[in-house]
């Protein structure tokens, strides 16, 4: 089974990315989803933030925009949160690997914004980088609600600039050349990748 990471900036279409990967039948892992069940109505991981973090759990899931603005310009309080919340993304991860092998999908992708940040890339048998170019990476992130230039600074601040990230990488989708360039983008990375051997899974292989 062959393990594609699949990453990308704020702003640089990686979700639509996702999408075309689910919709040509590739199982694919989304981490964002995985914190929104976690943290949602009776989610795993409620209680162990709200011992963490006061005032940030109401009707029994955590009030995401009371507890970013207790992390944000917050480093240390960052590191708690992401102390209680990569372990289990992590163990989600696991079992989302397992499962595909077991119904021997022979290619998986791994949606996660920072993995090369965490290290993600080390569990992966390429990496593919979703980009585009910067000013409408900026009309992207500018037009969602709340955003601010101020956050929008912070956020890349915590994040491997794209250029870095596209020098890493072993495959680039380009999400600024239109929906249907993207497409082709990702069959031809599915088409090169169903050639290649895979060596991340099972783990130790």
């Amino acid at each position: 089974m062959f393990i594609l990471g699949l990453t990308g900036s704020i702003g640089m279409g990686k979700t639509t990315a996702a999408t075309i990967f689910r919709r040509l039948n590739v199982p694919v892992y989304d981490a964002d989803d995985v914190v929104h069940e976690l943290l949602g109505r009776n989610g795993a991981g409620v209680d162990l933030v709200a011992e963490a973090f006061e005032g940030i759990v109401s009707s029994g899931c955590v009030d995401r925009q009371a507890l970013a603005e207790q992390v944000f310009d917050d480093v240390n309080a960052l590191s708690v949160l992401e102390a209680i919340v990569h372990p289990i993304v992590r163990s989600r991860q696991i079992m989302f690997l397992r499962m595909s092998a077991k119904l021997r999908r022979p290619l998986v992708v791994l949606d996660v914004p920072l993995l090369f940040e965490t290290g993600g890339d080390n569990n992966c048998d390429a990496v593919a980088v979703v980009s585009a170019p910067q000013f409408l990476q900026r009309i992207r992130v500018m037009a969602r609600p709340g955003m601010t230039e101020e956050k929008f600074q912070t956020i890349q601040g915590r994040q491997i600039d794209d250029q870095e990230k596209r020098r890493r990488a072993d495959f680039i989708i380009p999400s600024g050349l239109g929906k249907r360039r993207s497409l082709q983008s990702v069959q031809e990375i599915i088409r090169v990748i169903l050639s290649i051997p895979a060596t991340h899974w099972p783990p130790g292989s």
